[in-house]
This record gives C-alpha cells, structure tokens and sequence, in this order.
C-alpha cells in the first residue's frame, strides 16, 4: 500500500500497486473521503447513510464521498474501505496481485 499528496497537501491518496482506493480531503470542516464501491452496494449505502453522496469529483457509478459526521457505524465505515481495497486489488493483474490480501489494506 502507498500514501501521498499528488493533488497537493490538501489531499491524501491511498493507492495499492498504484491503482487508488481511497482519496481523503484534508480540507474540510469534517473529514470526507472517497472510496470504490460495487454500483449495488455505492447506492444501498447512498440510500441507507446521508452522510454518503456520489463520488465528489469521480465517477459517480463506482464511488462514493463518505463524510464523517459520525452517523455511520465505525464497523461500516471499516467496511467501505476494506470492499474499496478488495475491489481495487481484484482488477489488478494476476501478477500484480501476488503476495497482496484481497482481505483489507
């Protein structure tokens, strides 16, 4: 897994094998970040959470903005990440995924 500032000091990218899987602005009231979702499962939690919206500067089918307003349980905010890596690490190559968990990050 890899971190860094490639947008500038005001946000911070998650990426595994380079490929990105979540996307935090340092730049707001409360903490938002972004992350890859299944289309299914982007609108289950965009129905179920208000605090989660279409991914906010991204494609909207496959990411969703996650606000940490502290309505979401941690175990689910926990969840979206684990599922953004997992899909994230799935559409890599084979020989890219050697050695990787598809578990979490």
């Amino acid at each position: 897994m890899e971190e860094g500032f490639p947008f500038g000091e005001t946000v911070l990218v998650f990426k595994v094998k380079g490929k990105l899987f979540l996307l935090a602005r340092l730049d707001t009231a409360q903490l938002e970040f972004n992350v890859k979702c299944d289309p299914e499962k982007a609108i289950e939690w965009r129905e179920q959470f208000a605090a989660v919206a279409p991914g906010y500067h991204m494609n909207k089918r496959l990411w969703n903005t996650i606000t940490m307003d502290g309505s979401i349980p941690s175990r689910t905010i926990k969840e979206m990440i684990d599922d953004s890596y997992r899909l994230v690490v799935k559409s890599l190559p084979k020989k890219d995924q050697t050695g990787l968990t598809s578990d979490r990050p």
